[in-house]
Parts: structure tokens; C-alpha cells; sequence
């Protein structure tokens, strides 16, 4: 992906065809069957992370990675507002009773990295709890990856044009009225502390162990096919099809400070 390409077209990627789009998406997920299968075999332990501003889809790709997928060996985890006992306890502990059993898929629909973004933005917690994230997240993470979890970072990135369409749309939409939350309202008004909250985030989050993979998610067909193209082409499987595994990297990529220079990352 040329710089000048990635600066001009970061709302531009090529769209999936309506016809293309459910014959694609059914044979990945037979390939997430077929994972599953090995994943349970093979005892083995995958912890999934989704971040990426509100109305991203994170909620869509979720769905269709676990669609078909065993419920009694996958796990979709949204925690909400922490309680009071919990917001005094190590900010990591809630997340742990999450983690992934010997056997099992957790995907969390935003993490412990709330921190870094929401909380940060809205004022949810203090510029030393902040701090003592940012220096601490890595060290916890390998720490589960040392144990025999893998886990995967994904951001989803949208434009501000798509991101003010979209929860537009949630507000209007009577089947949508449950994602609707007090800080929708104040997404667009922040966009700007958003963006370096994230930036900030993947500078001092972002390592060769640990990557964040960025998914440009303004067509939303395009990136759920293309995060489980990914997620497969980055798992051990010995019975998938590896001609499916091969994501578009105009849409996954790993975060590379290039990338918010160029504009492949929205502003």
C-alpha cells in the first residue's frame, strides 16, 4: 500500500459485491469450524481483543466469527461500568475471571485497553491510573501468552463521516436502540481526543510479540471477511484451507507510525 494511495483513499477500499459477500463469509466459517475442532483437540487457549471507536462494528465481526461456533467452548465477553468494589481492586481483575479455559475462544467486545481509550477521554480514571496501565499492560500480557494463551489485538478504524452516519443511524433504528449509550453523544464532539488516545495506545501498546492489527471497517462486509481471513492465516490449523486465509492487507495491517502519517489510519 503506496503512502500516496493510503492517504487519498482511506474511506476507498474495495467494497465487497452483495452477491460475493455470503458465499465468502460461509466458507470462512467452515474454516472456523474446523479451527474450533483443532483449538478443542488440541487444548489450546485464544483470547481475541476488539477495540475501535464507537460504531465501529465490533458487535458484527464478533457475530459472525461465533456464529456457527460451539457456544459451550466460546465465549463473547462485554463487561460493563465496574463496580465499586471493583473499581478498587487491581484494574487487571475482572478481566482474569474472563480469560480463556484450556479449550476455549473468548472474544472481548472492548478490553482491559478501555483504559487507554474511553477512560482516558471521558475522565473515568485518574492520569496515574493511566499511567500505571500504559507500563503495565505489556508485562500482563505476556505473562498470558507465557502461560499458553494466544492472544490477538484488533482495532477497528473507521472515518468521522462513517462514524457520524453510522450512530445516526443506531439512534433511528428501532432494532438498534440497545447500543444506543450516553457516550455516543459525545464520540464526534471528541473525535480529536479519541484519535490521540489511540495513538498514544498503539505507540506504547504496539510490540513485535504483541501487535495491533488495524482493520479499516468503513465497508463492514469487507472487514469482518477480512479479520477471519486473518485471525485463520495467523492460527496453527493443519486442516484449513489456506487459499482462504489470505487477508486483504489494504484492510488488515499491522500499526506502524507510518500508517498515521500516510492516513491508512484516520486521522
Amino acid at each position: 500500500m503506496s503512502k500516496k494511495s493510503k492517504k487519498a483513499n482511506h474511506t476507498k477500499t474495495a467494497a465487497v459485491e452483495p452477491e460475493d459477500y455470503k458465499p465468502a463469509l460461509h466458507g470462512l466459517q467452515i474454516e472456523l469450524v474446523k479451527f474450533q475442532r483443532h483449538l478443542i483437540k488440541n487444548n489450546l487457549r485464544i483470547l481475541i481483543l476488539f477495540e475501535g471507536r464507537d460504531g465501529s462494528g465490533k458487535d458484527g465481526v464478533i457475530k459472525r466469527i461465533t456464529e456457527y461456533l460451539s457456544p459451550r467452548d466460546t465465549r463473547v465477553v462485554a463487561l460493563g461500568k465496574p463496580s465499586d468494589r471493583e473499581r478498587h481492586s487491581w484494574y487487571f481483575q475482572r478481566y482474569v475471571a474472563e480469560l480463556p479455559a484450556t479449550g476455549e475462544l473468548v472474544l472481548m467486545n472492548r478490553s482491559w485497553y478501555n483504559r487507554a481509550g474511553v477512560e482516558k477521554v471521558m475522565g473515568f480514571c485518574t492520569k496515574p491510573e493511566h499511567e500505571e496501565f500504559m507500563q503495565s499492560v505489556l508485562p500482563f500480557e505476556r505473562l498470558l501468552v507465557r502461560s499458553g494463551t494466544q492472544v490477538f489485538k484488533y482495532y477497528l478504524d473507521i472515518s468521522k463521516p462513517e462514524q457520524k452516519r453510522r450512530l445516526e443511524n443506531r439512534r433511528v433504528d428501532p432494532l438498534k436502540q440497545w447500543k444506543v449509550s450516553p457516550i455516543d453523544k459525545t464520540a464526534l464532539r471528541h473525535w480529536d481526543e479519541y484519535s490521540a488516545a489511540r495513538n498514544e495506545m498503539f505507540a506504547r501498546t504496539h510490540s513485535d510479540d504483541l501487535p495491533w492489527h488495524v482493520v479499516r471497517a468503513d465497508d463492514k462486509k469487507c472487514a469482518r471477511l477480512n479479520v477471519i481471513r486473518h485471525l485463520m492465516s495467523r492460527v496453527d490449523c493443519p486442516n484449513s484451507d489456506k487459499h482462504l486465509a489470505l487477508p486483504d492487507p489494504e484492510i488488515v495491517f499491522n500499526y506502524a507510525e507510518e500508517h498515521l502519517q500516510s492516513g491508512a489510519i484516520a486521522p
